[in-house]
């Protein structure tokens, strides 16, 4: 059965592989998943996600591909390779490097297609040259993405009731732009707490800075299953 705690997912926001471990030690008794992205991966390559995978913990590789097909194809076999649970690449690749993707993929892993991030807004998106509200470009290349094969949707958490009004449970849904009540929302533009965001459907939630910046990392993460229990 999920619980709470298995629908968190906490992002290694950090420069080092001993913070990063730090975090995970702390975390490790209350959340089994950890989200990897780049710059941690950047800074310390497929080494730390081998010392993640080493604790028992299960890994989001986020690196966010988006290369020509056979670019793609190699980074996710090598990904797949690692023993990983998801792996996310850019849905804007379109449809041919999508399907060299989901060809690519071994060992049950999770391939998650992204659609607009977190930070966009519309603005962003008339900057470069797309006219249609943001929720519109995320069910556009989400229908994109589930055509060629995806396993699931990453998307902000104010598109999941659109989303799975339009796929029902064919595919999961992971979301970021999550701020508890007691966080400040940072960079991000379209976000929600915790509590809403499950509700609202998602399969999984992603938490980087309320949980590693805060004073106490541990306690953040159980006031947020706290809210989620009630």
């Amino acid at each position: 059965m999920t619980t709470p705690a298995d629908q968190i997912i906490v992002a290694l926001d950090v420069p080092t592989k001993e913070k990063a471990i730090g975090l995970v030690a702390k975390l490790r008794d209350q959340i089994s998943f950890f989200k990897i992205g780049l710059q941690l991966y950047t800074a310390e390559g497929p080494e730390i996600v081998r010392a993640v995978l080493s604790t028992g913990a299960k890994v989001w590789l986020d690196l966010k591909l988006h290369d020509i097909p056979n670019t793609v194809a190699r980074a996710v076999e090598s990904a797949s390779a690692f023993g990983v649970q998801m792996l996310t690449i850019h849905l804007s690749g379109g449809s041919e490097m999508i399907r060299a993707a989901t060809a690519a993929r071994t060992n049950n892993i999770l391939l998650l297609g992204v659609t607009v991030l977190t930070s966009a807004t519309e603005q962003t998106l008339r900057e470069i040259g797309i006219a249609d509200k943001v929720e519109d470009q995320v069910l556009r290349l989400a229908k994109l993405g589930v055509e060629a094969g995806i396993d699931g949707i990453v998307a902000s958490p104010h598109e999941i009731k659109k989303l799975r009004a339009e796929f029902g449970n064919k595919i999961k849904i992971v979301v970021q732009g999550i701020r508890p009540t007691w966080a400040e929302p940072g960079d991000q533009k379209r976000f929600m707490t915790p509590r809403r965001a499950i509700e609202a459907g998602a399969d999984y939630i992603g938490i980087g800075r309320p949980i590693t910046t805060h004073p106490d990392p541990s306690e953040a993460v159980a006031k947020i299953l706290q809210e989620l229990a009630r």
